[in-house]
């Protein structure tokens, strides 16, 4: 099913698309910005960040970079759907839901 897959963008038609929720092909989840389905925002508070990396194996999205040395960044908003799970696992609360 590989020759249905399409770079959709906005100007793609229907037609063009693959039904939603069909993997069509192993380790494609970066072939879709899937941050315009999001309708709330988490917000990094970096000065109440310490860094215990509690919230990046939680985002079921893995919008969260990590750096070399283990620290992570701000949010790459291109992927986060906003689900807010990462701000439920902060323990020093440096993440808020917008």
């Amino acid at each position: 099913m590989a020759e249905k897959k399409c770079k959709i963008n906005a100007n793609s038609t229907w037609q063009e698309m693959t039904p939603g929720g069909t993997i069509y092909d192993a380790a494609n989840s970066l072939e879709f910005t899937t941050g315009d389905w999001r309708s709330r925002k988490p917000i990094w508070l970096q000065e109440k960040c310490k860094q215990c990396g509690l919230c990046v194996p939680t985002c079921p999205d893995s919008a969260i970079p990590v750096i070399e040395g283990g620290n992570r960044t701000d949010f790459n908003y291109d992927y986060c759907k906003g689900c807010g799970v990462c701000a439920k696992a902060c323990p020093f609360n440096a993440i808020s839901m917008e």
